[in-house]
C-alpha cells in the first residue's frame, strides 16, 4: 500500500539520518515529499533531499511559490506527515498551536495524521516542559516514535537519540495500516531449535525465523500486542513487540510459551521449526575419536508437542500451525491439522521456503484449502493474518 508521505526535517545532527530515510521510504515504493526548516539546510541541503526524493523540496524561503500555499498544498496531497528529526523547539511549537515557520505552520495546517520522530540532548529529552509537550502531542493524537538510549552527537549517553532510518521505515505503515487485531495478545514462535549433543554440537534446522518475524511485524501493524519466542535465527526481529524471549530447545520454547499463556493470549502462532526428539544422553564434554573406529551412540527422546498441547487447553487461544513438508504436502498438512486439533494450518514445500525471502504457502481450515503463489514472506504473512482476522469474525 504505496503512500505519498510528507517529510519534515528540523534543525539538529540526526537530519543526517533522514537523507537514509527517504531512499528507504522511495525503495518502498512510497512517493516522498521533503520540508527542510531554516535551521535544517544547515545541516543538509535542499537539493540532496530534493536528488534522493526525485521531488522538488519546500523551504521557508520558497513556501510562498506557485499559487502562495505550496506548504498548505503539500499536507494536503500527503497520507501521512513525519517530522524527523523533530527538535524540542518544533514539539514545544505544535504542542502549543504556535505556527511561525514553514515547519509548524504545516503541522498546524494538516488534514493528514502526524508522526514526530524527537532527536535531542537527553537532558533536553528530560526536561518536565519536554515530556509534558509530549503528552499534551499524544493527547492531541499525534503518534511519537519515542527516542533510543544512546550515545549522542553532543557525547552524553541517555534518552535522546532519533530512532535510526531503517527503524522509522518500518515502524511508519503501523500509522496507517487498519487495526483488525487492535486489542488482540498474540504468542509466536519463530526460528529453530537447537537440541545438544554435547558442548559444541546440536540437532537443529535451516529455519531462519523470517516467517516467523514478518507475521510478528504484521501482527503488530494490525494493532496487536505481539509477544516473540525465538529459537536460533538469522532473521532481523521486528520493533516494538510487546515481549520478546530466545528459547533454544524445544524445552525451553515449550516452558516460556506457558508461562506467557498463564498472561492471557488470544492466539497462537506456531512458526518455530521445533525438533521432534531432543538427545537423551548428552554429553557434558566434548565427544572425541578414540580410536575404534566406532561413533558414539547417540539416544533420541521425544520433544513435547508444543501446538498440540496448547490447543488442548481448556481454554486454548485461537492456534495456528505451520507444516513445511518435503512430499505430499498437503497429505500430511490435512493429518497434521487434524492430529493438533487447530482451526487453521499453513501448508509448504521445504524447499520452497526455509531460510528463502519468499515463500509459496496453501492454508488450510474448516472451510478451504487455499493456495497462494510466490510472494515475499511480508506478502504472505499479511495474507495469513488476513484468514486468520476473517475466521475469527465469523
Amino acid at each position: 500500500m504505496n503512500k505519498h508521505i510528507l517529510l519534515a526535517v528540523t534543525g539538529g545532527i540526526a537530519a543526517y539520518k533522514s537523507c537514509e530515510l527517504v531512499r528507504l521510504l522511495k525503495k518502498q515504493g512510497h512517493t516522498v515529499t521533503v520540508a527542510l526548516s531554516q535551521a535544517a539546510t544547515e545541516f543538509v541541503t535542499a537539493q540532496t533531499f530534493q536528488a534522493l526524493s526525485g521531488n522538488p523540496v519546500l523551504t521557508e524561503n520558497g513556501k510562498g511559490e506557485g499559487n502562495g500555499m505550496a506548504h498548505i498544498n503539500a499536507t494536503r496531497a500527503a497520507d501521512i506527515m513525519l517530522i524527523a528529526p523533530a527538535t524540542a523547539n518544533t514539539i514545544a511549537k505544535i504542542a502549543h498551536g504556535i505556527a511561525d515557520n514553514l515547519i509548524s505552520e504545516m503541522a498546524a495546517a494538516r488534514d493528514c495524521p502526524l508522526v514526530v520522530a524527537p532527536a535531542m540532548n537527553v537532558q533536553m529529552w528530560r526536561n518536565p516542559a519536554n515530556l509534558r509537550n509530549i503528552d499534551s502531542l499524544k493527547a492531541d493524537g499525534v503518534h511519537i516514535l519515542m527516542p533510543a538510549h544512546g550515545e549522542q552527537a553532543c557525547g552524553e549517553i541517555g534518552e535522546g537519540r532519533m530512532l535510526e532510518a531503517a527503524q522509522i521505515a518500518e515502524l511508519l505503515p503501523d500509522f496507517w495500516l487498519p487495526k483488525p487485531l487492535r486489542g488482540k495478545r498474540i504468542l509466536i514462535t519463530a526460528g529453530a531449535t537447537y537440541e545438544a549433543i554435547d558442548p559444541v554440537r546440536g540437532i537443529t534446522n535451516i529455519s531462519s525465523g523470517q516467517m516467523g518475524m514478518a507475521l510478528a511485524k504484521i501482527c503488530r501493524g494490525a494493532g496487536a500486542s505481539v509477544s516473540l519466542v525465538y529459537g536460533k535465527i538469522s532473521a532481523k526481529i521486528p520493533e516494538n513487540l510487546a515481549y520478546v524471549e530466545q528459547a533454544i530447545s524445544a524445552q525451553n520454547m515449550h516452558d516460556s510459551v506457558f508461562r506467557l499463556l498463564q498472561q492471557g493470549q488470544d492466539a497462537f502462532i506456531s512458526v518455530a521449526a521445533v525438533a521432534d526428539y531432543r538427545v537423551a544422553n548428552a554429553s557434558e564434554q566434548k565427544l572425541k575419536k578414540d580410536g575404534s573406529g566406532k561413533p558414539p551412540v547417540i539416544e533420541l527422546t521425544e520433544n513435547p508437542d508444543i501446538l498440540r498441547e496448547v490447543a488442548a487447553l481448556p481454554n486454548a487461544p485461537f492456534c495456528v500451525g505451520f507444516a513445511a513438508e518435503s512430499e505430499n504436502v498437503l497429505t500430511h498438512a490435512r493429518i497434521k491439522r487434524e492430529k493438533k486439533g487447530i482451526p487453521m494450518l499453513v501448508a509448504n514445500q521445504v524447499s520452497d521456503a526455509m531460510g528463502k525471502p519468499t515463500n509459496i504457502i496453501t492454508i488450510l481450515d474448516d472451510e478451504n484449502e487455499t493456495s497462494l503463489p510466490e510472494m515475499d514472506k511480508d506478502q504472505v504473512a499479511a495474507a495469513i493474518v488476513a484468514r486468520m482476522v476473517s475466521i475469527w469474525q465469523n
